[in-house]
């Protein structure tokens, strides 16, 4: 079987202090060695993996919404250290699915995979988008529970169960 592993967004920008958009102490705690965890399970396994980077210009309409936050060129926009030195294609977007204005869909029209797994960071916003795309392309996918998070618990649970019973997302717990 043919694996592809997304890892959505696992930046400095939304995961280290004192960042405009830091999800928390908690959410680093509990999502990062998870993430690092499963990013080499699917390694060893043969599964590539593809890792999405928000990255934005300086003047993005997207800060009428959000402060401005991983800025092309900046610290902010680079994958954490911890996931850094694995082997991946790199994506980086704009909007929060992963497939809007990037060569997501291509890149996965050359791999073929017969299952996608979805990890990292926001379960309630570019985790949710990137999984909704995914499965309007009909990809069978599968999201581990503990490998995503975000900075709104009750937002994060109810996505989860949301991608489960309306996205037809197989959700590991």
């Amino acid at each position: 079987m043919k694996e592809v592993l997304i890892i959505v967004d696992m930046q400095r920008g939304f995961l280290e202090p004192g960042r405009p958009l830091y999800c928390g102490d908690e959410v680093r705690e509990r999502v990062i060695p998870k993430v690092v965890d499963l990013a080499e399970r699917k390694l060893k396994k043969g599964a590539q993996l593809i890792f999405t980077q928000d990255s934005h210009e300086p003047e993005d309409p997207e800060f009428k919404m959000w402060p401005p936050h991983c800025i092309r060129g900046t610290e902010e926009e680079e994958i954490i250290p911890e996931l850094s030195g694995f082997p991946g294609i790199r994506v980086k977007k704009r909007r929060y699915s992963a497939f809007y204005g990037t060569d997501l869909d291509r890149i996965l029209e050359e791999l073929e995979p017969d299952l996608v797994t979805v990890a990292g960071v926001c379960t309630d916003i570019c985790v949710l988008y990137t999984v909704a795309d995914l499965r309007n392309r009909d990809y069978q996918v599968q999201v581990y529970a503990d490998c995503v998070d975000s900075f709104d618990r009750e937002a994060h649970e109810f996505m989860l169960r949301h991608m489960e019973k309306v996205l037809g997302v197989k959700v590991l717990r």
